[in-house]
């Protein structure tokens, strides 16, 4: 069934920082193709002319990648309109409906902090504009399971599941689609994809910078729930995940669900948390902050499928570098017929995705080299290395969402039982180790992977381990 497009988009917290950075750029997008044409109403509480939304509206794109397009940025201005106001004000609300004029299918767009989530639901209900609408949920969505649940029954009194889009613009990344793809896509993964095949699975996400000015919102967060509990989780249930009968995305959101219910929740002794040296000493961070700028934790699946193979997650601030890889560790051959492939090799097949900066899928190998002798090297054989696609992540889930397409965000009983697997640790939990900057993290982080060698650190080919 075709569903009605959005005939308008309201996006509450348009003078903030996501806007400026990454929503305006994809409207900007949008309307070079062709793809934005109903009205965009931005709301927050600073008291702007539209003169100043459009300098700021103009200096986003400019500072994203310039303006190529004069026309469309003028038509992109011509679409907008303000409503300034108080979230807690019935006014504010009246004002946007006022605005909205005939519209009568907006999708709501909550591009502002989580603890405002359920005050603009409420407010929207209040005013009678959630009739026949859609509403967008920035992610976190929640911050433990309790709040989630609340914040789902919050939504669910005036939305219907189908028409509430809880956004991870991770899951619009072309290198994350492409991993449900190449899986499903492709024959032979399947007979090893599992545990009698694959040792173990190792996700990091590194980022070379710092918190930047988000001392406030990095103090409620940290980077388990930041980081870990949805980009990584995510991850994990597409490369865990059983095939989905169909091709639609009501049947991948199951598959993934069970995924999520099936991990085992997590215990202190699983997680390693860290924090950079500085940090305290960051804008807005309590000088005795035990809040995590780096996690690593150890989960297990209990499904047939994955029955005891760790999955190995690591992400944290001032790392090395920035960038996202997995790395899934086969098992080794069962018989030991060559000695230099045993004493020197300490991960002899292996996996590797490599989803940003650039993205590639490679598979380490070893091979004979020339001669008499059975003497090889390890090599990494490229079966794929991608380009970003011409959508950015925002353009396309901003997209997805006005027409209903849902395939790409996250469902209730998802996003509820991946709150259920951390909760136990997101209070009771070993105090934070701390770590220089550039360092791949605190060494505690080590110990959790020992029993299955080492971390893979990405930017490099890892034929040593």
């Amino acid at each position: 069934m075709v569903k009605p497009h959005s005939d308008a988009l309201v996006i509450f917290g348009v003078t903030g920082d996501l806007a400026h950075k990454m929503i305006f750029p994809a409207l900007y997008a949008m309307v070079k193709k062709g793809a934005l044409k109903v009205p965009v109403i931005g709301v927050a509480f600073p008291n702007w002319s539209m003169e100043r939304l459009h300098r700021r509206v103009t200096d986003s794109i400019e500072r994203s990648g310039g303006i190529d397009n004069k026309r469309a940025l003028q038509h992109l201005l011509s679409l907008l309109k303000y409503v300034s106001g108080d979230y807690k004000d019935p006014s504010t609300f009246t004002a946007i409906k006022e605005v909205l004029g005939k519209a009568r299918r907006p999708a709501h767009y909550l591009a502002i902090p989580p603890s405002l989530f359920e005050t603009v639901i409420e407010g929207i209900g209040t005013a009678k504009l959630a009739e026949h609408a859609r509403v967008i949920v920035e992610k976190p969505f929640g911050r433990d399971l309790a709040s989630a649940q609340k914040l789902n029954q919050v939504a669910h009194a005036l939305f219907q599941e189908d028409s509430i889009f809880r956004i991870d613009h991770f899951l619009g990344k072309e290198a994350i689609m492409n991993i449900l793809y190449f899986r499903f896509a492709n024959s032979f993964l399947e007979p090893i994809w599992n545990r009698n095949y694959v040792a173990s699975v190792q996700i990091t996400l590194s980022e070379s910078f710092g918190i930047g000015k988000r001392g406030a919102f990095y103090e409620t967060a940290g980077c388990l729930r930041d980081v870990i509990q949805n980009h990584l989780f995510q991850v994990v249930a597409l490369l865990a995940m059983e095939p989905p009968a169909g091709r639609d995305f009501g049947a991948v959101h199951s598959e993934k669900a069970k995924v999520f219910q099936a991990m085992r929740p997590l215990t202190p002794d699983d997680v390693v948390r860290g924090q950079y040296v500085g940090y305290r000493d960051e804008k807005e961070v309590a000088k005795r902050s035990d809040v995590e700028t780096f996690c690593a934790l150890r989960l297990f699946i209990d499904s047939w499928r994955w029955d005891g193979v760790p999955w190995y997650l690591r992400s944290g601030k001032y790392l090395p570098t920035t960038a996202t890889e997995i790395l899934v560790q086969l098992k080794r051959p069962p018989q030991k017929l060559f000695d230099d492939a045993v004493q020197t090799v300490s991960r002899p097949n292996y996996l590797r995705f490599r989803l940003s900066p650039d993205s590639a899928i490679a598979l380490a190998a070893r091979v004979k080299l020339a001669g008499q002798d059975f003497i090889g090297e390890q090599q990494e054989l490229y079966l794929s290395e991608e380009r970003s696609g011409d959508e950015t992540p925002y353009e396309r889930l901003l997209g997805d969402a006005m027409v209903g397409d849902g395939a790409l965000f996250t469902r209730e009983d998802a996003v509820e039982a991946a709150w259920a697997v951390v909760d136990p640790v997101l209070k009771t939990h070993h105090r934070v180790c701390s770590y220089n900057r550039r360092s791949w993290g605190p060494k505690q982080a080590d110990a959790i992977i020992a029993a299955d060698g080492n971390w893979h650190n990405p930017g490099r080919a890892d034929s040593s381990g």
